[in-house]
């Protein structure tokens, strides 16, 4: 899997330059960018501002807001010296993100307050891809990224968005700056970066559509496993999850976990949901371990991690997970993070964990 990383912002960068360096003559303090409030030199410099934000967050392992500075450009700085501080923000957070491990997170504030590498990475093409087009529409210049950015973007970033057929016309759409057909104007957006739920020794690492789909495939969804992984359980799960992203249903906060080793970075195994609640406020989850991670109690920690972390929500009442009949361990996990049996459901147990 080619993850969204230092090469991709690198790309976005150069393409910025490429597409305003034919209006550095321009007086940018006098044209607006596209549909923004601001004009096309104050969009400028919060490209640079948020390119180096990033890395300063990812580089300074910022916790709970971001790295108190702001950039400020020397007086007298024209539209060329403007654009070589874009380049340079831009190379500072591609080596920052390609520096960096796969398990650091760093604040964020949308919606779950961090944000791995990848997370930054894809955060800053889009700061760049989008505001080069709301310049370069202000200045009246061409305008188009590669594709397979703005797809990244989409799969990285807005989970939550049907993919179209045109992903760079879909990522417009999604940020309320063009139309598309079928859909409804988009008036109020955020993008998604993924969740992470910790447990004692594990993290539940919340899996992004594409990695679902690497996954998927046959690859490793961008995560380093324990010998065996991944199991053939995670596999299905992640297609589920791409199925749902394609049909416009899924629900990040909802979807599949892996569940990866604090101490050394590891992906053991997989956990997720079904489906999102459903109107008796009950999920169902499933859950897996490659051979290597079985009898570490591993299942047990992620599942009570993962049922708190639902039952603390306002829209759960229950998790519900079942087995196959004869398997006995899986059921003893059930027990031991603390659900009752409630019947023989289909073709196997069920249990179920009420909200207290």
């Amino acid at each position: 899997m080619r993850e969204m990383g230092g090469d991709q912002v690198t790309a976005a960068v150069a393409g910025c330059v490429a597409a305003l360096g034919a209006a550095v003559d321009r007086n940018w303090t006098e044209v607006t960018a596209g549909g923004l409030d601001w004009n096309c030199h104050q969009t400028a410099v919060h490209v640079a501002d948020d390119l180096v934000a990033y890395a300063a967050n990812l580089a300074g392992r910022a916790r709970d807001a971001y790295v108190p500075f702001e950039l400020t450009l020397d007086d007298g700085t024209d539209n060329s010296g403007l654009l070589h501080v874009i380049e340079t923000t831009g190379a500072l957070l591609a080596a920052t993100v390609r520096t960096t491990s796969r398990q650091v997170r760093a604040f964020h504030p949308y919606p779950f307050r961090s944000a791995d590498r990848a997370g930054f990475a894809a955060m800053g093409v889009a700061e760049v891809l989008l505001h080069t087009h709301d310049m370069a529409q202000g200045l009246g210049l061409p305008y188009r990224p590669a594709e397979e950015l703005a797809e990244s973007v989409l799969a990285y970033l807005f989970p939550h968005v049907q993919p179209g057929p045109a992903p760079w016309e879909t990522l417009l759409w999604a940020t309320g700056r063009g139309g598309l057909p079928g859909r409804a104007p988009v008036t109020g957006w955020r993008w998604n970066n993924n969740l992470v739920i910790p447990a004692e020794r594990l993290d539940l690492v919340g899996i992004r559509p594409a990695e679902a789909r690497d996954l998927r495939l046959g690859g490793d969804g961008g995560f380093e496993w324990i010998e065996g992984g991944p199991y053939e359980g995670t596999r299905d799960a992640a297609g589920f999850l791409l199925k749902a992203y394609e049909g416009g249903v899924h629900r990040p906060e909802f979807g599949v976990f892996a569940l990866v080793r604090r101490d050394d970075g590891l992906a053991v195994g997989g956990i997720g949901f079904h489906s999102a609640p459903d109107e008796e406020g009950r999920v169902e989850i499933g859950y897996d371990l490659t051979e290597a991670a079985r009898g570490h109690g591993y299942a047990t920690e992620a599942l009570r991690a993962l049922a708190d972390w639902a039952l603390a929500r306002d829209d759960v009442r229950s998790v519900f997970a079942t087995t196959e009949p004869a398997n006995a361990p899986s059921q003893a996990v059930l027990s031991r993070a603390g659900f009752t049996r409630v019947s023989a459901a289909g073709e196997g147990p069920a249990f179920e964990l009420r909200a207290g």
